[in-house]
């Protein structure tokens, strides 16, 4: 694990290239370390084959450190960390904090939240298709850097895949077990995650006990920025169609993003570093002057001009 001290980071997943909602999230996020003279750490979730795209994750490190995103330390990939997530899988069966499901999505389908179907055994007749965390009751609550206090009612997430119906790690688990192995103390993310906090919130606690670590000194702290949203009201995602970031516009994305996130730009030093054309040195200004009581708590709309 890392020394004591900020240690924050950034995790794209390799499904496309970068867009302006993950830019956003990328200079939040080293902006904030930046300012607490922390640590940033890149770490990629390529833990779905079938929806990555070859050649993405390198493209998404050229576009970052184009646009002066330079990271702490050697950049970690899920995919090859399978042992450390198949250890906290078996150290949760030990502890009864996951159960085999035999549901399909078809089983599921319309259904909002699982109804715990498999929780107490399978169904006659059926086998297992996946692991599931069992989630606890109760409220679950936080003080979100940037939201203030927030709070989720454990019944209205339900019990989430670990390990996956085809085999694949399942996002939740192998984000906890990894933020806890680099030693993560802030998570500073897109608030499209605001509802996997209370999940891993309880996947950390759980961990915890394991190795008798303690719980509320270890936990990282969390910060969700707004996201960014297209005219039809739709979160900016590869989904949507967002359209890639350039690296020859970078001075200007990063500026943009600046703005939104209500940062004062208007500064001599900022402005100094924008007029050198020097994007990393924007960057470090920025971080002298971040604020995260400025970042709005709403989305914010995106009119796609000059495409990033």
């Amino acid at each position: 694990m890392q020394a004591a001290g900020y240690v924050g980071r950034f995790a794209p997943s390799p499904t496309g290239r970068l867009h302006m909602g993950s830019l956003l999230a990328a200079v939040a996020s080293w902006c904030d370390a930046k300012h607490q003279g922390g640590t940033w750490l890149v770490r990629m979730e390529d833990l779905d084959p079938p929806r990555e795209v070859a050649g993405a994750s390198d493209d998404i490190l050229r576009t970052l450190e184009g646009h002066g995103l330079h990271w702490d330390g050697e950049v970690v990939y899920q995919s090859r960390r399978s042992e450390l997530y198949k250890d906290a899988l078996e150290g949760l069966k030990r502890n009864g904090r996951v159960f085999p499901c035999a549901c399909s999505r078809k089983d599921l389908a319309g259904i909002a939240v699982y109804p715990g179907t498999c929780r107490v055994g399978l169904p006659p007749n059926k086998e297992a298709r996946l692991w599931r965390f069992q989630m606890g009751e109760g409220a679950l609550a936080w003080e979100d850097l940037i939201l203030g206090q927030t709070s989720f009612e454990a019944r209205s997430l339900g019990d989430f895949p670990v390990l996956r119906a085809d085999g694949f790690w399942a996002y939740q688990l192998a984000v906890v077990v990894d933020d806890r192995d680099q030693g993560v103390t802030h998570v500073v993310r897109g608030s499209d995650l605001l509802d996997s906090t209370p999940k891993q919130i309880q996947l950390w606690s759980a961990l915890a006990q394991l190795t008798s670590t303690d719980f509320h000194n270890s936990l990282p702290e969390y910060g969700h920025l707004p996201v960014l949203e297209n005219n039809l009201g739709q979160k900016l995602s590869k989904q949507t169609l967002a359209q890639p970031v350039q690296v020859s516009q970078a001075m200007a994305s990063v500026m943009r993003v600046l703005r939104w996130l209500n940062q004062p730009v208007g500064d001599g030093g900022i402005q100094g570093a924008f007029e050198s054309g020097d994007v990393h040195q924007l960057l470090l200004r920025a971080a002298e002057q971040w604020d995260r009581s400025l970042v709005p708590t709403q989305s914010i709309q995106w009119q796609g001009e000059g495409q990033g």
